[in-house]
């Protein structure tokens, strides 16, 4: 690759951060190329340019939190939509899980670019993600991404006494959504009403459709690991911080 690219882009690409954040940064005279200050948005770089970003840019970054929140049914992860709240509603002080460990402190700041790094849906509970970091929600949710993330759905079989084995191996891998055929999930039972279903993609109300094309309703559907960071004892409707020891 020899053709320049847009400044912010490549910051992105290289992981120095979102390019939200790098327009932001290039604005404020924080980003360098081959040691100059480039201030000025839409400017261009080739691949072979050494790009550098000022103190204040990483210690800015430091200060961004992340945070995970056991959402529970009829919160939509993002906007408020339809009257039902968002989940960012339920982050405030009287919520936070009271075993967390991390010495960070609550601060209303910390709702401001609060983002949901993936949905889950408003009848879905379990694990969300919350960050105002742009490399976590690029890692998260970026088009390359290659975290998993594990579901427990009870389910009930609408055709006849026991989901066959042979509907089981479509759900692991043979079903197409939308024209497109879905990437290899694992799928397995958990016990005689239970799932447990690994995916690494997150096509809309994905489970919930790959259960319905081999006869199993969904009675319900709980997020419970993303990537390597799992929902463990965190309870219902309350939340925590990503811990600095925690990676996805």
């Amino acid at each position: 690759m020899t053709e320049p690219l847009r400044l912010s882009k490549r910051m992105s690409e290289l992981g120095l951060c979102s390019r939200r954040e790098a327009d932001e940064w290039i604005a404020r005279g924080w980003v360098r190329v081959d040691g100059i200050v480039v201030s000025e948005l839409g400017s261009k770089v080739l691949p072979s340019q050494r790009i550098s970003v000022e103190r204040q840019a990483a210690a800015e970054q430091s200060k961004r939190v992340t945070i995970l929140i056991n959402k529970p049914v009829g919160f939509v992860s993002g906007q408020a939509e339809d009257g039902y709240q968002p989940a960012v509603a339920l982050i405030k002080e009287a919520n936070r899980w009271s075993e967390d460990r991390s010495p960070t402190l609550f601060h209303p700041t910390q709702l401001r670019s609060l983002v949901p790094a993936g949905r889950l849906d408003i009848d879905s509970v379990g694990l969300l993600v919350l960050t105002q970091d742009g490399r976590i929600a690029k890692h998260l949710i970026g088009e390359e991404t290659s975290v998993d993330k594990e579901y427990l759905v009870r389910v009930r079989y609408t055709k006849g006494d026991k989901l066959p084995d042979a509907e089981l191996r479509r759900l692991n891998h043979g079903l197409t959504l939308d024209g497109k055929k879905l990437k290899p999930a694992i799928v397995k039972w958990q016990n005689e009403d239970q799932l447990s279903f690994t995916l690494r993609e997150g096509k809309k109300r994905q489970i919930r459709r790959m259960c319905d094309m081999v006869g199993l309703k969904v009675l319900g559907l709980k997020r419970v690991r993303i990537g390597g960071v799992k929902l463990g004892n965190l309870p219902e409707g309350q939340w925590r911080y990503l811990g600095a020891d925690e990676q996805f």
